[in-house]
Protein backbone atom coordinates (compact mmCIF):
# COMPACT_ATOMS: atom_id res chain seq x y z
CA UNK A 1 0.00 0.00 0.00
CA UNK A 2 1.40 3.58 -1.09
CA UNK A 3 1.76 6.32 1.26
CA UNK A 4 -0.89 7.86 0.07
CA UNK A 5 -3.36 5.33 0.83
CA UNK A 6 -1.94 4.83 4.05
CA UNK A 7 -2.31 8.74 4.90
CA UNK A 8 -5.87 8.36 4.03
CA UNK A 9 -6.31 5.36 6.43
CA UNK A 10 -4.84 7.31 9.46
CA UNK A 11 -7.19 10.50 8.61
CA UNK A 12 -10.09 8.46 8.68
CA UNK A 13 -9.33 6.76 11.60
CA UNK A 14 -8.59 10.44 13.75
CA UNK A 15 -11.85 11.99 11.91
CA UNK A 16 -14.38 8.95 12.81
CA UNK A 17 -12.30 8.53 16.30
CA UNK A 18 -12.76 11.74 17.06
CA UNK A 19 -16.39 12.14 16.28
CA UNK A 20 -17.32 8.93 18.06
CA UNK A 21 -15.93 9.87 21.40
CA UNK A 22 -16.56 13.65 20.92
CA UNK A 23 -20.29 12.59 20.64
CA UNK A 24 -19.97 10.83 24.08
CA UNK A 25 -17.94 13.36 25.68
CA UNK A 26 -20.26 15.55 24.84
CA UNK A 27 -23.00 14.00 26.04
CA UNK A 28 -21.39 13.32 29.69
CA UNK A 29 -20.38 17.02 29.86
CA UNK A 30 -24.09 18.06 29.03
CA UNK A 31 -25.29 15.77 31.96
CA UNK A 32 -22.78 16.74 34.51
CA UNK A 33 -22.02 20.67 33.99
CA UNK A 34 -24.95 21.74 36.49
CA UNK A 35 -23.33 19.05 38.97
CA UNK A 36 -20.15 20.28 38.58
CA UNK A 37 -21.05 24.18 39.09
CA UNK A 38 -22.98 23.14 41.86
CA UNK A 39 -20.28 21.74 43.83
CA UNK A 40 -17.90 24.58 42.97
CA UNK A 41 -17.48 24.94 46.70
CA UNK A 42 -15.24 21.80 46.99
CA UNK A 43 -12.94 23.26 44.18
CA UNK A 44 -12.85 26.46 46.45
CA UNK A 45 -12.19 24.64 49.43
CA UNK A 46 -8.67 22.98 47.67
CA UNK A 47 -7.97 25.95 47.02
CA UNK A 48 -7.47 27.20 51.09
CA UNK A 49 -6.24 23.69 51.58
CA UNK A 50 -3.33 25.12 49.42
CA UNK A 51 -3.09 28.04 50.00
CA UNK A 52 -0.79 27.66 53.45
CA UNK A 53 2.00 25.85 51.24
CA UNK A 54 2.33 28.85 48.98
CA UNK A 55 5.97 30.19 48.70
CA UNK A 56 8.23 32.22 46.73
CA UNK A 57 10.24 28.92 46.35
CA UNK A 58 7.20 26.62 45.73
CA UNK A 59 5.86 29.39 42.60
CA UNK A 60 9.18 28.81 40.95
CA UNK A 61 8.69 24.98 41.13
CA UNK A 62 5.14 24.79 40.30
CA UNK A 63 5.80 27.19 37.39
CA UNK A 64 8.43 25.25 36.01
CA UNK A 65 6.49 21.82 36.49
CA UNK A 66 4.00 23.44 34.37
CA UNK A 67 6.04 24.81 31.54
CA UNK A 68 6.46 20.94 31.17
CA UNK A 69 2.47 21.00 30.02
CA UNK A 70 2.64 23.77 27.99
CA UNK A 71 2.08 24.26 24.04
CA UNK A 72 5.84 25.28 24.33
CA UNK A 73 7.44 22.62 25.35
CA UNK A 74 5.19 19.86 24.21
CA UNK A 75 5.32 20.71 20.29
CA UNK A 76 9.09 20.21 20.31
CA UNK A 77 9.23 17.46 22.16
CA UNK A 78 6.31 16.00 20.08
CA UNK A 79 8.28 17.04 17.16
CA UNK A 80 11.84 15.71 18.08
CA UNK A 81 9.72 11.63 19.19
CA UNK A 82 8.71 11.89 15.83
CA UNK A 83 11.49 12.48 13.77
CA UNK A 84 13.65 10.30 16.09
CA UNK A 85 11.07 7.14 15.40
CA UNK A 86 11.07 8.38 11.55
CA UNK A 87 14.67 9.39 11.00
CA UNK A 88 16.29 7.06 13.58
CA UNK A 89 14.63 4.04 15.06
CA UNK A 90 13.05 3.88 11.28
CA UNK A 91 9.16 2.95 13.60
CA UNK A 92 7.07 4.72 11.51
CA UNK A 93 3.58 3.53 13.09
CA UNK A 94 5.63 5.07 16.71
CA UNK A 95 5.99 8.49 14.55
CA UNK A 96 2.11 8.10 13.40
CA UNK A 97 0.89 7.17 17.27
CA UNK A 98 2.66 10.33 18.17
CA UNK A 99 1.38 12.76 15.57
CA UNK A 100 -2.02 11.64 15.38
CA UNK A 101 -2.90 11.23 19.51
CA UNK A 102 -0.91 14.85 19.76
CA UNK A 103 -3.69 16.65 17.22
CA UNK A 104 -6.70 14.56 17.90
CA UNK A 105 -6.26 15.30 21.73
CA UNK A 106 -5.73 19.27 20.77
CA UNK A 107 -8.99 19.35 18.72
CA UNK A 108 -10.59 16.93 21.38
CA UNK A 109 -10.01 19.58 24.35
CA UNK A 110 -10.60 22.77 22.57
CA UNK A 111 -14.28 21.68 21.61
CA UNK A 112 -14.81 20.45 24.71
CA UNK A 113 -13.69 24.22 26.13
CA UNK A 114 -16.20 25.56 24.00
CA UNK A 115 -19.12 23.38 25.17
CA UNK A 116 -18.76 23.66 28.13
CA UNK A 117 -17.82 27.72 28.78
CA UNK A 118 -16.38 27.41 32.03
CA UNK A 119 -14.59 30.54 33.18
CA UNK A 120 -11.28 30.39 34.69
CA UNK A 121 -10.78 31.16 38.33
CA UNK A 122 -11.10 34.66 39.38
CA UNK A 123 -8.19 35.05 41.59
CA UNK A 124 -4.65 33.19 39.82
CA UNK A 125 -1.78 33.04 42.15
CA UNK A 126 0.75 34.51 39.81
CA UNK A 127 -0.78 35.43 36.47
CA UNK A 128 -4.46 34.75 34.63
CA UNK A 129 -4.16 32.37 31.79
CA UNK A 130 -5.98 32.73 28.43
CA UNK A 131 -8.92 30.72 27.39
CA UNK A 132 -11.62 28.83 29.16
CA UNK A 133 -11.06 26.72 32.00
CA UNK A 134 -12.48 22.95 32.10
CA UNK A 135 -11.14 20.55 31.37
CA UNK A 136 -7.75 21.03 31.72
CA UNK A 137 -5.92 21.29 28.59
CA UNK A 138 -2.95 20.68 30.38
CA UNK A 139 -4.19 17.71 32.01
CA UNK A 140 -5.48 16.22 28.64
CA UNK A 141 -2.19 17.36 27.20
CA UNK A 142 -0.43 16.14 30.26
CA UNK A 143 -1.73 12.35 29.98
CA UNK A 144 -1.65 12.14 26.29
CA UNK A 145 1.87 12.85 25.23
CA UNK A 146 3.60 11.47 29.21
CA UNK A 147 0.82 8.81 28.85
CA UNK A 148 2.10 7.77 25.38
CA UNK A 149 5.84 8.13 26.40
CA UNK A 150 5.25 5.68 29.33
CA UNK A 151 3.72 3.50 26.48
CA UNK A 152 7.30 3.72 23.92
CA UNK A 153 9.02 3.38 27.45
CA UNK A 154 7.11 0.18 28.42
CA UNK A 155 8.15 -1.36 24.86
CA UNK A 156 11.29 -0.05 24.48
CA UNK A 157 13.11 -0.31 27.42
CA UNK A 158 14.43 -4.14 28.50
CA UNK A 159 15.88 -4.16 31.71
CA UNK A 160 12.73 -4.54 34.03
CA UNK A 161 13.84 -1.95 36.89
CA UNK A 162 15.13 0.58 34.48
CA UNK A 163 11.30 0.78 32.84
CA UNK A 164 9.34 0.33 35.93
CA UNK A 165 11.47 3.53 37.43
CA UNK A 166 10.71 5.71 34.23
CA UNK A 167 7.30 4.58 34.41
CA UNK A 168 6.77 5.62 37.70
CA UNK A 169 8.90 8.76 37.12
CA UNK A 170 6.64 9.99 34.16
CA UNK A 171 3.74 9.20 35.86
CA UNK A 172 4.42 11.30 38.90
CA UNK A 173 5.27 14.32 36.37
CA UNK A 174 1.71 13.63 35.19
CA UNK A 175 -0.03 14.33 38.73
CA UNK A 176 2.33 17.56 39.17
CA UNK A 177 1.86 18.83 36.40
CA UNK A 178 -2.32 18.35 37.12
CA UNK A 179 -1.35 19.93 40.42
CA UNK A 180 0.73 22.65 39.35
CA UNK A 181 -2.43 24.06 37.49
CA UNK A 182 -4.41 23.99 40.92
CA UNK A 183 -1.63 25.43 43.11
CA UNK A 184 -1.11 28.63 40.65
CA UNK A 185 -4.94 28.59 40.66
CA UNK A 186 -5.38 28.91 36.71
CA UNK A 187 -7.70 25.52 37.14
CA UNK A 188 -10.33 24.22 39.61
CA UNK A 189 -9.33 20.35 40.98
CA UNK A 190 -12.94 19.34 39.03
CA UNK A 191 -11.10 20.98 35.91
CA UNK A 192 -7.83 19.19 36.20
CA UNK A 193 -9.61 15.53 37.13
CA UNK A 194 -11.83 15.41 34.26
CA UNK A 195 -8.83 16.13 32.08
CA UNK A 196 -6.88 13.43 33.56
CA UNK A 197 -10.00 10.92 32.81
CA UNK A 198 -10.72 12.28 29.38
CA UNK A 199 -6.63 12.18 28.57
CA UNK A 200 -6.46 8.56 29.68
CA UNK A 201 -10.01 7.25 27.76
CA UNK A 202 -8.82 9.07 24.80
CA UNK A 203 -5.18 7.48 24.82
CA UNK A 204 -6.31 4.28 25.06
CA UNK A 205 -9.04 4.34 22.38
CA UNK A 206 -6.47 6.74 20.17
CA UNK A 207 -3.58 3.40 20.77
CA UNK A 208 -6.80 0.87 20.48
CA UNK A 209 -7.60 1.91 17.32
CA UNK A 210 -4.15 2.92 15.63
CA UNK A 211 -3.07 -0.62 16.72
CA UNK A 212 -6.29 -2.35 14.91
CA UNK A 213 -4.81 0.09 11.97
CA UNK A 214 -1.42 -1.05 11.76
CA UNK A 215 -2.63 -4.67 11.72
CA UNK A 216 -4.86 -3.73 9.27
CA UNK A 217 -2.50 -1.74 6.52
CA UNK A 218 0.13 -4.30 7.08
CA UNK A 219 -2.40 -6.87 6.09
CA UNK A 220 -2.74 -5.35 2.36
Amino acid sequence: MGSWEITTLIIGEVLLTLAIFSAIIALIVFSIRKPIRKHKPIDMMIFDKIKPHVSEVNNKIMSFITFLGKHQFLIPANLILIFYFLLVKKQNWFSIRVITIALSSLVLMLLLKQLFQRKRPLSPLLKAAKGLSFPSGHAIMAVTFYGLLIYILQHSITIDWLKWLAIILVFFLIILIGFSRIYLRVHYASDVAAGFIIGLLWLLISLAVLKWLEGYVTSL
